[in-house]
């Protein structure tokens, strides 16, 4: 019994063993052609979810495919973050022992793009702003300024994820002959894969202690902090449909319904 015993959990060594090397090698193939489809320097991460592997692989269907990537160049942007969640996958094991991925069917498919504080710096007219930091703000703050329940507001607008959002965007810029730190407070609101900052009010100080600005000061300071960042193509063609303002960046969020793996051949503009 003892034997039978060793033998079997021997078997199941070598059965988990091969069903994770069948999942990477799965994963190291989908990883190099994804980076061919976008343009990308580097192979990126690629993880098939659920287990076993090899039960997916048998029927070519799988539940949960991730894809995501750091460094990325889109247009202007140096260093942007790529991810893409792909649910309902239909793809045959001979394809993908074969490399052919391009037919590959998705019944869902959620991509995200990242992009950090010191790439949105390098867009005009906001390299007028030396350190320029982001931080998310409440719509109704942004709006209305003090007197604004910030928390609930908050929480109200984490519940509607949608094409707008309000951001504090703070940095030092010359008043008067002198280098201070300025806080503005903009909407951010998407069109297509365009990112339009229009700023509302300007404060010298954060939202817990403010100095009102002069309105002669805010009428020539504004137009420092409005900007449209062009931000290309979400992965696999997806059309951002969502903005989200996090502490030093702003992340896209878009979905699709049955594409194809090919589609990502035009993402990111090509």
């Amino acid at each position: 019994m003892k034997r039978l015993v060793i033998v079997l959990v021997v078997l199941v060594g070598l059965l988990v063993g091969a069903d994770f090397a069948a999942a990477a090698f799965a994963e190291h193939t989908v990883s190099q052609k994804a980076r061919e489809q976008l343009g990308l320097s580097d192979d990126p991460a690629v993880e098939i979810h659920g287990f076993p592997f090899t039960t997916q692989a048998l029927s070519g269907e799988y539940d949960h495919i991730s894809i995501g990537a750091q460094g990325v160049r889109v247009q202007d942007l140096q260093d942007v973050a790529v991810r893409a969640d792909l649910h309902g996958v239909t793809a045959p094991i001979s394809d993908l022992t074969a490399g052919n991925v391009d037919n590959i069917r998705i019944d869902r498919l959620a991509g995200e793009i990242t992009l950090k504080a010191s790439d949105i710096a390098r867009v005009a007219p906001l390299t007028n702003i030396d350190d320029l930091r982001i931080e998310p703000s409440s719509k109704a703050y942004v709006l209305h300024g003090e007197g604004v329940d910030e928390e609930r507001e908050a929480q109200v607008e984490e519940d509607t994820d949608d094409s707008t959002a309000g951001v504090r965007l703070s940095g030092k810029a010359d008043v008067a002959g002198e280098r201070i730190e300025i806080f503005a407070f903009a909407m951010i609101e998407l069109e297509g894969t365009t990112i339009r900052i229009t700023p509302h009010r300007l404060q010298f100080g954060n939202d817990q202690e403010t100095t009102v600005v002069p309105d002669e000061v805010q009428q020539a300071l504004l137009p420092h902090f409005e900007a449209d960042i062009n931000a290309g193509e979400m992965p696999f063609t997806v059309t951002p449909t969502a903005v989200r303002v996090d502490s030093g960046s702003l992340t896209l969020h878009g979905e699709a319904k049955n594409v194809t793996f090919a589609g990502a051949s035009n993402a990111f503009g090509g």
